[in-house]
């Protein structure tokens, strides 16, 4: 019985610390290093081998070393290899910080006064506080949970879509999208990226969003139709946008989004799964598994959003 990790090499070696000091019986192996693939019962990838049945024959569990797992291969899978996504504090965490920065960005208008100090313009708008602003949050998950969470001190009327009904203290949860979109003044996109929301982040979408609203995707590339954003954003109809992802990442030389004055883009930074705890958050499930018990962050394959 053996662990491989097929990810970041530097993290990876924190992974081996962590499992020489804690579970010395279970033989971890760093990828393109596998010892006998017969003996791997478990796998943490982000990006996975092409073919894993035939490589890893005995796989037990795959875990995705992000909280995401659209970048794995579910369809080629064999249906009853439990697939689990990364659940842990210091992803939970970073994500959290990130969006509450982003928010507090935007609604004090800093890529404004950021466009006017390279105009060399001293002008003002008025200021409004939090409790004068509403943010909304497509996907209310742990993440969308701990965004709402780092927000409600601020005083921000906060909302939160979700396809199945969720009671969240502060916060108005709504079933239809539509419903929401008319009421919020900053989007923020944590959705899975499915066959159903893929292009979720679009014209007719922006359009429902009250003037001037601005726009958070720490999702995933796919959920955006760029030349939708830049329509609006040239429009008026969005004031600003913060990407922290893009399709294809990084965006070629001379996108729009490199230069354009109303976004502001970072490389995938949002939110990355920290060795420590990430570690921690294994050896709990690979517990589970030995009694038995449900895996924490399990798949549900074919469940939407």
């Amino acid at each position: 019985m053996a662990f491989v990790y097929k990810a970041d090499p530097a993290r990876g070696e924190v992974w081996k610390r962590h499992f020489a000091e804690r579970r010395p019986d279970l033989p971890f192996h760093l990828w393109p290093e596998t010892g006998d693939p017969a003996q791997v019962r478990y796998l943490c990838a982000w990006m996975p081998p092409e073919d894993i049945p035939g490589t890893f024959p005995n796989l037990e569990i795959l875990f995705s070393v992000g909280a995401g797992v659209d970048q794995l291969p579910l369809d080629s899978l064999p249906p009853e290899l439990p697939v689990v996504r990364m659940i842990e504090e210091g992803l939970t965490a970073g994500m959290a910080e990130y969006c509450a920065a982003a928010v507090l960005a935007l609604h004090r208008d800093l890529p404004l006064y950021r466009e006017r100090q390279a105009r060399g313009e001293w002008t003002t708008e008025p200021v409004r506080l939090a409790m004068q602003r509403s943010v909304g949050v497509m996907g209310l998950g742990v993440l969308g949970q701990a965004v709402l969470g780092a927000l409600r001190p601020f005083g921000f009327r906060l909302h939160g879509w979700n396809r199945s009904p969720r009671a969240i203290a502060g916060v108005t949860v709504h079933e239809r999208l539509e419903d929401m979109l008319p009421q919020v003044e900053i989007l923020i996109c944590l959705l899975p990226l499915t066959e159903e929301t893929r292009g979720i982040l679009n014209a007719r979408l922006f359009g429902m969003l009250p003037r001037g609203a601005r726009i958070v995707n720490v999702a995933r590339g796919g959920h955006l139709v760029e030349a939708d954003l830049l329509a609006e954003l040239d429009s008026g109809q969005l004031a600003a946008a913060v990407l922290d992802v893009a399709e294809p990442e990084p965006p070629p030389p001379g996108h729009p989004f490199w230069t354009h004055p109303r976004i502001w883009l970072t490389p995938h930074i949002a939110s990355m799964t920290q060795p420590e705890t990430a570690v921690e958050a294994v050896f709990a499930n690979l517990e589970r598994h030995a009694r038995g018990e449900p895996l924490v962050g399990l798949v549900e394959r074919g469940k939407g959003y």
